[in-house]
């Protein structure tokens, strides 16, 4: 013990290695605080190290191999008042902090985001990622982090800088008025935005924060299923095509399987909902088997009415002309490049419209 603290007190090499990964600053520990005059300091690459006299921070050394004297301690000899040729061993704190990146460090948002997005409203976002950062102002790193911790661990402050990551990425995801469907496009972009907007923050503890990540931002499970099925009816497309397929679909499956009623059943069920689906069609003016094909370009006929030329009228209003029986199959009618007028029914353009069209009633007689 005795002998410890002789060694301790004529302490003539002061050096730090570091094994561990998660060490970020490190107090030279020996007996006293006391270093002799002439020591060797070596600081090696990623280190620097500061002293520390009665608790207020005195010089600050970088890489390298240094001799302690007065010339190149000057702020400490300037607060302990060090005459030139001063050799007596001297009290002193030495730090030692690590100025590597810190890689692979994790953020995420423990409870969803509040975002109001252009196109679907308020949502509500999750996302998570990782961040780098580095020491970057050791003098500051201590006096408002570290303190006196002796050694001072990664550990220690995750949880504060996840804590500030994840308190402004609301904000600054807000301002950045990017669609949330745009988002799992624009990761690097996103990270390069918040690793420019949150870096400020981290300068305040003595930190760099050199670089951000998003590796995942996603929505509530009930808004993920809704944007499913909202994709899902894009591929399917036409809707009343689809219906009118899995129709004969089924139609067909119960043809290829006629043993037992319940096949029959199926089939005539699947007969049933495809002539709803056609004639649903064609009251909606979509397609209709019966419904001729559309005249040609410029194509246009005159009508007789009431013994009066009127016209040329095109395809879609001669359909509604048929169905309100002001056209019928003996009317006459007349296009560019007929020799005489004709009755529309002798015309194959004008045939199909009247085709659908009941008979006369019977005569009452």
């Amino acid at each position: 013990m005795i002998w410890d603290r002789l060694l301790g007190e004529f302490v003539d090499v002061i050096e730090w290695t570091d094994p561990s990964t998660d060490t970020m600053v490190r107090r030279f520990e020996r007996h006293g605080n006391e270093i002799k005059y002439g020591a060797q300091l070596t600081v090696r690459e990623s280190q620097v190290a500061v002293f520390v006299n009665e608790g207020q921070i005195a010089d600050v050394f970088k890489p390298g191999m240094y001799t302690l004297e007065t010339a190149n301690l000057p702020v400490l000899s300037t607060l302990q008042s060090w005459q030139h040729g001063f050799e007596s061993p001297f009290k002193a704190e030495v730090y030692f902090v690590n100025t590597r990146q810190f890689t692979d460090l994790k953020w995420g948002t423990k409870h969803p985001v509040m975002l109001r997005d252009k196109e679907f409203g308020p949502v509500r976002l999750r996302a998570f990622g990782t961040y780098v950062v580095r020491i970057n102002e050791p003098a500051t790193f201590i006096k408002v982090v570290v303190g006196t911790d002796g050694h001072f661990t990664l550990e220690e402050i995750t949880d504060q800088l996840r804590n500030l990551i994840v308190a402004r990425f609301a904000a600054i995801i807000g301002e950045a008025t990017m669609p949330v469907l745009d988002l799992a496009a624009n990761y690097d972009d996103l990270g390069d935005y918040l690793t420019n907007r949150i870096r400020p923050e981290f300068q305040a503890y003595g930190l760099e924060l050199t670089k951000l990540l998003v590796e995942n931002v996603s929505l509530p499970d009930a808004v993920e299923q809704a944007l499913d099925k909202r994709t899902s009816m894009g591929v399917i497309g036409d809707l009343k095509r689809y219906a009118q397929f899995q129709a004969a679909e089924a139609m067909a499956a119960a043809a290829a399987n006629p043993s037992g009623g319940a096949g029959a059943g199926i089939g005539i069920g699947a007969g049933i909902a495809l002539g709803q689906e056609i004639a649903a069609g064609l009251r909606a003016g979509g397609e209709a088997g019966a419904m001729p094909p559309p005249l040609p370009a410029g194509t246009a006929f005159h009508v007789a009415i009431g013994g009066q030329q009127q016209g040329p009228f095109a395809l879609d209003r001669l359909q509604a002309m048929a169905a309100a029986g002001t056209l019928t199959p003996a009317s006459l009618v007349w296009t560019q490049g007929m020799a005489a007028w004709q009755p529309a029914s002798e015309r194959p353009e004008l045939a199909a419209l009247f085709a659908a069209m009941p008979p006369p009633l019977p005569s009452s007689n």
